[in-house]
């Protein structure tokens, strides 16, 4: 008896429901998706998609519903960008966001060695990546502007590298908190980069 189109698995809702699951995991039990997480066979593309292409996509988009339907205000004066530079901020905002994950990658497994534990380039980029989360689920407060400042919620992400760190990258426990300074420092340059390319483009 074959399925008939009705009740085939959708894999798309499949999908989307197990990027739900491990967000929500990430967030409220890290040590145990860390651990579950650890263990996984994983690719680049994996790891990208869909996790990273949803989640990363949360801020960019919120804020550009935001900007447009309730405009940035600032001692009294409110200003709505026009849609054609709103548009191109979006999508720099989203590309730039992509690359960072592969650039943080990249320095968490340069540094691994430094700090005791174990290049791997494929569990670099889980950290990058998960560890991210907390960060791109506050971008939702980018739908209404004034609630911007609750986007400090994703610092979160920054107890989840913290864990995630030692954890995949092998490095020993006592070494984890400067393993995660390091990694902090360089992300904020690459963030803060990625900011000023992407107003100098969009403007």
């Amino acid at each position: 008896m074959t399925d008939t189109p009705s009740n085939k698995p959708d894999p798309t809702a499949a999908q989307v429901q197990g990027v739900i699951d491990r967000a929500k995991n990430m967030v409220l039990k890290p040590q145990e998706s860390w651990a579950a997480i650890d263990g996984e066979a994983a690719t680049v593309q994996s790891i990208y998609v869909p996790y990273v292409l949803v989640l990363a996509a949360i801020g960019p988009v919120a804020q550009f519903i935001g900007g447009q339907a309730f405009g940035f205000s600032l001692l009294g004066v409110t200003y709505r960008p026009p849609m054609g530079s709103a548009l191109a901020t979006m999508i720099l905002s989203y590309g730039f966001a992509l690359a960072s994950v592969y650039i943080v990658a990249l320095v968490i497994d340069a540094l691994a060695p430094t700090f005791g534990g174990q290049k791997n380039p494929i569990q670099a980029l889980k950290v990058a990546a998960y560890s991210a989360t907390a960060g791109w689920l506050a971008g939702i407060f980018g739908l209404v502007p004034a609630l911007a400042v609750l986007g400090l919620l994703g610092l979160y992400s920054l107890y989840l590298l913290y864990l995630g760190l030692p954890m995949l990258m092998k490095a020993p426990p006592e070494k984890a908190l400067g393993y995660t300074a390091v990694v902090v420092l360089v992300a904020a340059v690459v963030i803060i980069l990625v900011g000023a390319i992407v107003g100098a483009l969009a403007s």
